[in-house]
Parts: C-alpha cells; sequence; structure tokens
C-alpha cells in the first residue's frame, strides 16, 4: 500500500472541524483526519492562519476533484502534492 496523503486548506478552525466531521459522513473514511494550523508566512497574528485537514488514503480510493469541490464549500481547497 501506498502513503497517499491528501491536504485540505481551510481559513479557520471552525471550518477545519466542520470538514473533518463532515468526511466521514461524505467519504466514509475510518481514520479520523489531522488538524493542523498553518501560520501565514510573517503573521504573528493568530488570526492569520489557515487550518489544514490531513488524511490519509492508503488505498487510494478517494477521488481529488471530489475533495476540491469539498473543500470549497468551505471556501477552502485541496493542495496539490
Amino acid at each position: 500500500m501506498s502513503d497517499v496523503r491528501h491536504v485540505l486548506v481551510l481559513p479557520d478552525r471552525d471550518a477545519a472541524e466542520e470538514a473533518a466531521e463532515a468526511l466521514g459522513e461524505r467519504f466514509g473514511i475510518d481514520e479520523e483526519p489531522r488538524l493542523v494550523r498553518d501560520a501565514l508566512a510573517g503573521e504573528d497574528d493568530a488570526e492569520d492562519a489557515q487550518w489544514l485537514v490531513v488524511l490519509r488514503d492508503e488505498g487510494e480510493r478517494l477521488d481529488p476533484a471530489e475533495l476540491d469541490e469539498f473543500a470549497s464549500r468551505w471556501d477552502g481547497w485541496r493542495e496539490e502534492p
């Protein structure tokens, strides 16, 4: 199995938490996604941070285009590897 990971970039923590919860319902993933705060370069203010939702897809069964559309519901996107 490969170690494929998808990273969804979302504008804030609330959006990241909502998206992480909805991933299980929409895509039937078993493993809980990881949430990571990504401070923007040169910004010290906590308000100026994006949040990443990182999920493993070892079976490569998740469609990148569907994940991108999914993230757009929260004004986010899927980061290309």
